[in-house]
């Protein structure tokens, strides 16, 4: 009987055995996993879960007696602790040891924390990771509290928009000019920080965090720009980093996470990774996509070649965040845009069109479905229509799909 060792409890290890059980491996898989629960679902984490609007059962993927009637074994509760690639054994943090043929690593990232000289081990401060963080931070989200968010990237301003929609007085802060400048185009972010502040969020860009104060737990906030902040609890959104302890303990390629071919194979041919932590090759480099998408895509094909298939991986990324009434959904990859190009639309619908040149290569779409829906397969098929065409309110966008 052949061994898949999977490692990780998220997307990627949910959408790759999934598809092995699908294709009829129902022996032989192994998960193991350092939280006490079957795969789950992390993005409403900072979003439906957070704001009470979705319970926790509905946040995993599969009633544990699934993985039991399909001959999964679940490892709950207990790490990986080691690889060792020559023997194919993983030691678990217990002290067992697991032969395997076959590992796939979905250990996806670790969020960025602040260092325990600025405050960052205080308590009441808080990152956005798992279950158990989302659990313990949502407490603090009632009316009339105080919060500092410190980061403008997707996970701070989701969760500004539960703080504020429960009531709490809300300072985000970003240490660079703009809020989202590391993943959008201007536009997108100046959308986002008018929502924001129409929802009563001081957002204050191009200003750092100097130190979190308080005895024990958190009280205040000194800030670059000289101010100070009361407040009684911080969340921490400074960004992630792939989880790649295991792979560099084994012995395996790094770069930008977890090196992987086109397969989603690693350098020792009996080990793949997918999802956040495992980065992949495209054209002029390599990639890692932190996105739902990128670790369903990459793990279906991971799978498929477990089973002896020659399937390349061919990223194509795809996104969403959800807040206030706002749906933000974006495809495609930005990267080396050159141009950005904005559609209006009815209320809050609008939707930003990235080109290099003369290439769509990506969309931002906020409350505007029908033309996500069209940009995402423009992209996905290399169909790039002239930018006056797609901003042309009269356009009928379903027409450029057609040959």
């Amino acid at each position: 009987m052949r061994r898949i060792l999977v490692i990780g409890g998220g997307q990627a290890a949910a959408a790759l055995i999934g598809k092995l059980v699908a294709n009829g491996v129902t022996s032989g898989i192994t998960l193991v996993s350092g939280e006490p629960h079957a795969p789950y679902q992390r993005p409403p984490l900072s979003k439906a879960y957070l704001l009470g609007d979705m319970a926790q059962d509905r946040l995993f993927f599969r009633p544990a007696a699934w993985y039991a009637d399909n001959g999964v074994t679940l490892r709950l509760g207990t790490r990986a602790v080691g690889v060792d690639a020559t023997l194919k054994q993983v030691t678990l943090s217990g002290g067992d040891v697991l032969d395997y043929d076959d590992l796939v690593l979905t250990t996806g990232a670790w969020p960025r924390t602040l260092p325990a000289s600025i405050g960052g081990s205080l308590d009441n401060v808080f990152a956005v990771r798992d279950l158990a963080d989302a659990d313990a931070m949502a407490p603090h989200f009632k009316q009339g509290a105080r919060c500092l968010i410190v980061g403008g990237g997707y996970i701070g301003l989701e969760a500004a928009a539960v703080a504020a929609k429960r009531g709490v007085t809300v300072t985000l802060v970003e240490a660079a000019e703009r809020i989202l400048q590391r993943v959008a185009c201007p536009e997108t972010s100046d959308y986002f920080r008018d929502l924001h502040r129409s929802h009563g969020v001081d957002i204050r860009e191009g200003t750092g965090l100097v130190r979190l104060t308080g005895d024990g737990a958190v009280t205040g906030a000194e800030l670059a720009d000289g101010t100070t902040l009361d407040i009684d609890f911080a969340v921490v959104g400074v960004g992630i980093a792939p989880a790649t302890e295991l792979a560099d303990g084994a012995g395996l390629t790094l770069d930008n996470g977890i090196a992987c071919d086109a397969h989603g194979r690693t350098s020792d041919p009996h080990i793949w990774a997918a999802g956040d932590c495992a980065s992949t090759p495209v054209p002029g480099g390599r990639v890692r996509i932190e996105s739902v998408g990128n670790a369903i895509d990459q793990a279906e094909i991971v799978a498929q070649n477990l089973l002896g298939h020659d399937v390349t991986y061919q990223p194509a990324a795809w996104f969403w965040s959800d807040q206030y009434d706002v749906k933000l959904q974006i495809a495609g990859l930005n990267t080396g845009y050159t141009d950005v190009y904005v559609k209006p639309g009815d209320g809050l619908a609008r939707s930003h069109w990235y080109y290099k040149g003369d290439q769509l290569i990506a969309i931002d779409a906020m409350s505007d479905v029908r033309n996500y829906m069209v940009g995402k397969r423009l992209i996905e098929g290399r169909i790039s229509p002239a930018p006056s065409v797609v901003i042309d309110p009269s356009t009928d966008m379903k027409a450029l799909l057609r040959p």
